[in-house]
């Protein structure tokens, strides 16, 4: 079946919401998610987004925060006016009801946290339960709106292409995509196709993102021809709590920047030896640190001491952390919570310039799937959900000024082709390929690499990667096998750009070049051949 719509918006998190909000008002919407549609890397964001809004603070230093936290590679055009842009988006979205906590002094003002690599507190958040607020504004706004129309239980399997004789791209027409429930492939013809799938956390054993974070996006966009930027760049968040039950619960920075300590097993404090903000430096510096100081202890986590605040101060302020810390048996009031870093935010993705659109022609993204220049070698926390915003504003206005000239393609497009595939009587080889390529990035990938790392990565990964070639074109299309063949493409992507980066900056840490290069001082670009 082919489905038309004026724009198709792969992802519901807040880059997709947003963006569908707004182009609802030029054509028909279809925003294709692949489970329910509040499932999104912005349901689980607890800390917050990162504005100017309060008159001690300015432009100029979240700027400088953002500048210096990014290693050299941010693009400084787009820093300047992502901060820029960041208060009218702010005011949009509650408009939209996004209700952001106040501040018990100052009631029509907004209590603003504090997170690490800010110099000032610039941080609005709704208590520690942020993306979940904003998903639910955004999800009643949208469902409000007749034109748009809502796919759950659907997943992007690849992008659909208009070539030229000689087989080159000419532009996006949409998309093939699976429907999961009743195992059938249709096709979406769109006059523009948005990326907004969000992260790859899933590419990682041990990660903060949920289970739909498999790098969907960045897999098709790279299959499609489309240019791949920094994926050298994985953001490993500090603070993952430590607890055989917990499946990957973020303990928020905003933990630390209401003074929480990080202290090793024996109640010793370590970030001092490592910056001068201690406890509350940029992300790749704690994480760093931790993974030094757990190798070099032996043991399996530190801590994150903030006890000396009080109980009805951490039940207020981190209700949802205080709540499931409690299920595993940590009051956090009287009890330091153990800790472990986890990979959190893919800093590279889909190249894009400052209006959200791509290398190919009527395809954009926005969202964490792309790689903006905003946060170079390591993003600057609560940065992401700012970034979606202002993006999916600029792709709006960008298509806006061309929306009425632009006809639908009437190019025929094919059927999916099932090639005479079969259903699958193995799928133990899906699952022991995912769990494979988890380890052998966890492993080889992850915090601190070594050219002998990347050098097996790549080795498993390739072998891999032809199984996978094998089994996908001889069964039939699955959730399973889509994220599968997804994860490795991406897996794929990362090692590549480490082994291109002969030098340490930001999240990149290499044993074998553990200086900054300036020689390196420009964005990693891929292309597939």
């Amino acid at each position: 079946m082919e489905i038309k719509t004026d724009f198709l918006i792969i992802g519901s998190g807040i880059a997709g919401l947003s963006l569908a909000i707004k182009v609802a008002r030029l054509g028909s919407v279809a925003i294709v998610t692949k489970k329910e549609k509040s499932e999104s890397n912005t349901n689980y964001a607890q800390g917050g987004i990162a504005a100017v809004t309060d008159k001690t603070d300015s432009f100029e230093e979240h700027i400088a925060d953002t500048l210096d936290c990014g290693a050299g590679l941010c693009h400084k055009d787009v820093v300047n006016f992502v901060v820029r842009e960041a208060p009218p988006r702010i005011r949009e979205i509650v408009d939209w009801g996004v209700n952001f906590t106040k501040s018990e002094e100052h009631p029509h003002a907004y209590d603003l946290g504090q997170e690490g690599g800010h110099h000032k507190r610039r941080v609005l958040h709704a208590k520690d339960l942020t993306g979940r607020e904003i998903e639910r504004a955004l999800h009643e706004k949208v469902a409000g709106l007749k034109n748009v129309a809502i796919y759950e239980n659907h997943i992007g399997i690849d992008l659909i292409l208009q070539k030229d004789a000689q087989g080159r791209t000419l532009n996006c027409l949409g998309a093939y995509v699976l429907d999961i429930n009743r195992a059938e492939i249709h096709t979406y013809r769109a006059k523009y196709t948005i990326l907004s799938t969000g992260g790859a956390g899933k590419v990682y054993l041990i990660t903060t993102n949920p289970d739909i974070a498999t790098g969907d996006g960045i897999a098709m966009a790279y299959r499609a021809g489309a240019k791949i930027a920094n994926m050298e760049f994985i953001q490993f968040h500090p603070t993952c709590l430590f607890h055989p039950e917990a499946k990957a619960f973020l303990i928020s920075e905003a933990v630390r920047g209401e003074g929480g300590i990080l202290r090793l097993k024996n109640g010793e404090s370590f970030m001092e030896k490592y910056h001068p903000m201690k406890s509350l430096a940029p992300r790749d510096i704690v994480a760093k640190a931790i993974d030094t100081e757990i190798k070099r202890s032996g043991d399996e986590y530190v801590l994150l001491d903030i006890t000396h605040r009080s109980r009805d101060f951490l039940m207020d302020r981190f209700p949802n952390i205080y709540g499931k810390c409690l299920e595993y048996g940590i009051d956090m009031a009287v009890q330091p919570i153990p800790i472990a870093p986890a990979a959190h935010y893919i800093c590279g993705g889909v190249a894009v310039d400052a209006d959200g659109k791509t290398s190919i022609d009527n395809l954009f993204a926005c969202g964490e799937v792309s790689c903006t220049g905003l946060h170079g070698a390591n993003r600057l926390a609560s940065n992401s959900l700012l970034e979606a915003l202002v993006y999916s504003h600029r792709v709006y206005t960008k298509i806006a000024k061309s929306f009425r000239q632009t006809e639908m393609s009437t190019v025929p497009i094919r059927p999916w082709d099932p090639v005479n595939s079969s259903e699958s009587d193995d799928t133990i080889v899906v699952t022991n390929n995912w769990d494979e390529i988890r380890r052998c990035m966890w492993n080889y990938v992850g915090i601190v690499r070594s050219d002998k790392r990347l050098e097996r990565a790549e080795r498993r990964i390739a072998m891999i990667q032809k199984e996978i070639h094998e089994y996908y074109w001889n069964y039939k299309v699955t959730k399973d096998l889509i994220e599968l063949r997804n994860i490795t493409t991406v897996a794929k992507l990362i090692v590549q750009s480490a082994r291109a980066r002969k030098e340490s900056r930001g999240l990149h840490y290499t044993m074998d070049y553990p200086q900054t290069d300036d020689a390196f001082l420009q964005d990693t670009i891929l292309v597939r051949n």
